[in-house]
């Protein structure tokens, strides 16, 4: 039994230099479209929906753990049956982890999406 690779796939990166090869003037580019406006607004949006909201859900995190560690009484407090506060507020962590998947999938799809779809547009065009 051998242990030879598959001969490589021919294709459209299969030429000098394989895939991920150096094209020329590549790197200008990408650094000419990073300087521009539209990526600047781009990254403003990003992170202007990420960074609020991930810090906002680790407070809300965190406020679980210290709850849980520190008010013990608070936490065991029956809400109804055997349900207690400590288990509402645990559910609610899932709850708040898919409300913010779905949020920002809904965010990039709408605002994110069409600008970097843009910005490539624009890079493969070579404008």
């Amino acid at each position: 039994m051998t242990t030879e690779a598959p001969p490589p796939k021919e294709g459209p990166n299969s030429g000098p230099g394989g895939p991920g090869a150096a094209v020329p003037g590549a790197a200008t580019d990408f650094t000419e479209v990073q300087r521009s406006p539209q990526f600047g607004e781009l990254r403003r949006s990003y992170r202007g929906f990420a960074f609020p909201l991930t810090l906002a859900f680790i407070l809300w995190y965190l406020l679980y753990v210290l709850l849980s560690n520190f008010a013990g009484g608070f936490m065991a407090t029956k809400v109804a049956g055997n349900i207690n506060v400590a288990l509402v507020l645990g559910l609610a962590q899932f709850l708040t982890t898919f409300l913010i998947a779905w949020w920002y999938a809904r965010h990039a799809a709408t605002r994110l999406d069409p600008k970097a779809e843009a910005i490539k547009n624009r890079l493969e065009d070579g404008a």
